[in-house]
C-alpha cells in the first residue's frame, strides 16, 4: 500500500526541527513503560568490557526450550544491536521488538546495552558490542552456543555496529561471524547535500528522519573529526570487504539511509561475500520497531527467516570451518 497523499502531508509536518538529545531520550525511554513486559521470557546477564558492566538481555523463544540453557543443546542465537542513532534507546526500549525476533525466529535474542554518545563517543560503543560478541562466540557466556549458529543483527545505527563488529572481528582474528543482519543500516560519514547517495535528498526532509538529524547523530557520535575516515565508523569506506559474514540486508524505499545500504551490500558482493539485498516496499525508516501485525514486519521476519533457514543449510554443507563462497546480489 503506497503513501497517500494525505499521509505524505502528516510526515512532512512531523519531519521538522533539529535533533534536541534530551527530548528524543524521553520519548525513546517512554517505550520501556511496556504492560506485557512480565510475559516476556527475558533473563539478564552481566558482561564486561574492562571495569563497565555491559546490560545484556537474553530472550528465549519457547517455554520449553529455557530447560536446555547452559546444557547439552545449544541455541541458535541472534545477537542484538539496537538502533537509535548511537545516543538514544536501551535493551528496556527493545524489550518488544526482541522478544518478537525470539518467538518469530525459533533463536534466542542476545540484546547489548552499549554505552551511547555523546558521553561516550565512538569507538566506547562499538567496543561495549565486541566485547558480548567475544563472550558469546568464545563461549564465555551462560548459553551454550555453536559460532556458526550465531547471527549478528541490527537496525539502522545498530545495523552500522553490526556491519563494524564484523570488520573488526575479521581484523582481530579473535572470531569471526558467520551471518549478519543489517536492517536500514547507517554505514556512510555523511549525510549533507554532499551526499553521493541520492536517497539522501530524495527521502531527507519529509519522512521523519531528516538528513539535518542524521548530520546530528554524527557529529554526537564521533570523538573527533578523524573518525569519519574510519572504517569502523563508517564501514562502507572499508577499502577490504573480503572475508564478510553472509550477509542480508533489509532498506526501507522511503529512507535516507535506502541506497547507502544498498551500495554496501553491492561493495560486500564484489568483495566475494554472500549478500541478499532486499528493499521494503513503500516503508518508511524504523518500521522495524512496529507492531507484530503491521505487514512490512511481516514481510521482514519472513525474509529474515528465509535467510537464516538457507545459511543453516550453506553452513551444515560446507561445515562450519570452510570460508564463505563467492556469490553476487539477490534481491
Amino acid at each position: 500500500m503506497a503513501i497517500n497523499k494525505t499521509m505524505r502531508k502528516i510526515l512532512k509536518a512531523l519531519s521538522y526541527g533539529d535533533l534536541e538529545l534530551q527530548t528524543s531520550r524521553r520519548a525513546a525511554n517512554l517505550k520501556a513503560l511496556d504492560p506485557l513486559k512480565p510475559f516476556y521470557k527475558a533473563m539478564d546477564c552481566k558482561v564486561f568490557s574492562g571495569d563497565h558492566e555491559i546490560p545484556t538481555r537474553v530472550y528465549l523463544p519457547e517455554e520449553e526450550l529455557t530447560v536446555s540453557v547452559g546444557r547439552e543443546t545449544a541455541l541458535p542465537v541472534l545477537l542484538f544491536l539496537h538502533g537509535g542513532g548511537w545516543v538514544t534507546e536501551s535493551v528496556d526500549t527493545y524489550n518488544r521488538i526482541c522478544a518478537r525476533l525470539a518467538k518469530s525466529t525459533g533463536h534466542a535474542v542476545v540484546s547489548v546495552g552499549y554505552r551511547l554518545a555523546p558521553e561516550y563517543r565512538f569507538p566506547i560503543g562499538l567496543e561495549d558490542c565486541y566485547a558480548v560478541a567475544k563472550a558469546v562466540f568464545t563461549n564465555q557466556f551462560f548459553l551454550n552456543t555453536r559460532p556458526d549458529r550465531i547471527t549478528v543483527i541490527g537496525d539502522s545505527a545498530g545495523g552500522n555496529l553490526a556491519a563494524a563488529l564484523s570488520l573488526l572481528a575479521r581484523d582481530r582474528g579473535e572470531f569471526l561471524p558467520q551471518r549478519q543482519i543489517l536492517i536500514y543500516p547507517a554505514v556512510n560519514n555523511d549525510y549533507s547535500e554532499a551526499s553521493p547517495f541520492p536517497s539522501v535528498r530524495e527521502n531527507g526532509t519529509d519522512f521523519l528522519l531528516t538528513s539535518q538529524k542524521l548530520c546530528r547523530y554524527l557529529e554526537l557520535y564521533e570523538s573527533s573529526v578523524e573518525d569519519r575516515k574510519n572504517p569502523y565508523f563508517a564501514p562502507i569506506l572499508a577499502e577490504d570487504l573480503s572475508n564478510q559474514p553472509r550477509t542480508l540486508i533489509l532498506t526501507a524505499e522511503y529512507d535516507p539511509l535506502r541506497d547507502e545500504g544498498e551500495a554496501y551490500g553491492r561493495r560486500l558482493a564484489r568483495a566475494g561475500n554472500q549478500v541478499e539485498v532486499r528493499r521494503i516496499k513503500d516503508a518508511l525508516h524504523g518500521y522495524f520497531a512496529l507492531g507484530i501485525k503491521f505487514y512490512h514486519v511481516q514481510e521482514s521476519l519472513e525474509i529474515i527467516n528465509q535467510f537464516l533457514k538457507e545459511s543453516d543449510y550453506h553452513g551444515e554443507e560446507k561445515g562450519t570451518d570452510s570460508p564463505l563462497e563467492a556469490a553476487g546480489q539477490r534481491g
